[in-house]
């Protein structure tokens, strides 16, 4: 890639300081508008990229934690989570992977608007994304068979997800409620318009037990 004086610019997988990737991203990154539009670009893949986004939401570059958030802000601008199940920083250029624990977001804070059918969950990420559950945004949970606990996600944008962090998660079943699905008394929890289930009503029975 050449910059407009005609040098050489250094690329993602080339980059050996944190300075390096931030320059490079924030010329594809659209500033103060939001995610770049990284669904539309289709770029070469480069290689893999010593960059881990940790289960509780910490990034890590060359296994030191990025502890600039406007800088963690500026690499999920361009994050991307393609069929083949992995997750890409994505330029117009070029395209590098990336390891995540778990999802590349984490769900900190959630406000309810309005009750019953009208009922609204919004959801705050780590990084600054604000997302309502519903079309477009679905929420599901995930059975996590090591704990015997719930594990909550948010679709924030393409396939990327947010992990409802716990605190949050037990918010969000205190909005929970029984309704019939399919004939079937199940635990769940609406937004949106939409009706998210939790966990069949006799299991939640059991559980309070």
């Amino acid at each position: 890639m050449t910059d407009h004086s005609g040098h050489r610019e250094q690329g993602l997988t080339g980059a050996t300081e944190a300075r390096g990737l931030e320059a490079l991203i924030s010329r594809a990154a659209r500033a103060d508008k939001g995610p770049a539009p990284v669904e539309r670009w289709n770029p070469d893949f480069c290689g893999d990229l010593d960059m881990e986004i940790k289960a509780d939401g910490t990034w890590f570059y060359l296994g030191t934690p990025i502890g600039r958030m406007p800088l963690v802000q500026l690499f999920s601008s361009v994050l991307r989570k393609d069929a083949d199940g992995k997750t890409y920083l994505v330029t117009p250029v070029e395209r590098v992977g990336i390891r995540v624990a778990d999802a590349p977001f984490i769900a900190v804070e959630m406000n309810v608007s309005a009750i019953g059918d009208e009922q609204v969950i919004t959801f705050r990420t780590n990084v600054g994304d604000v997302v309502a559950a519903g079309p477009g945004h679905p929420l599901r949970f995930v059975d996590e068979d090591a704990t015997g606990g719930l594990k909550p996600y948010v679709l924030v944008r393409g396939r990327l997800e947010a992990l409802v962090a716990r605190p949050v998660m037990y918010e969000l079943v205190e909005h929970g409620e029984v309704i019939d699905i399919g004939g079937k008394a199940i635990f769940a929890v609406r937004s949106g318009g939409e009706v998210y289930p939790i966990m069949p009503a006799e299991k939640l029975e059991r559980l309070s037990a």
